[in-house]
């Protein structure tokens, strides 16, 4: 279906790219760090809203 050509610049594409993302996380890491601290709260808060409307909806229906 492939031609090796293709085949080895496929394989060649991935392992490049894999290196050059774990590079990139690596160097963000520590502006991650200090940028997203308290991302939970946001995941706690979009939870709550999710339940808060299942809890709504049950009241509305009876």
């Amino acid at each position: 279906m492939f031609s090796t050509g293709q085949l080895y610049f496929a394989i060649f594409f991935v392992i490049v790219f894999i290196i050059a993302m774990i590079f990139v996380y690596k160097k963000d890491l520590k502006e991650m760090k200090n940028q997203y601290n308290k991302t939970y709260l946001i995941l706690i808060g979009f939870l709550s809203f999710i339940a808060l409307l299942f809890v709504i909806k049950i009241f509305i229906k009876d």
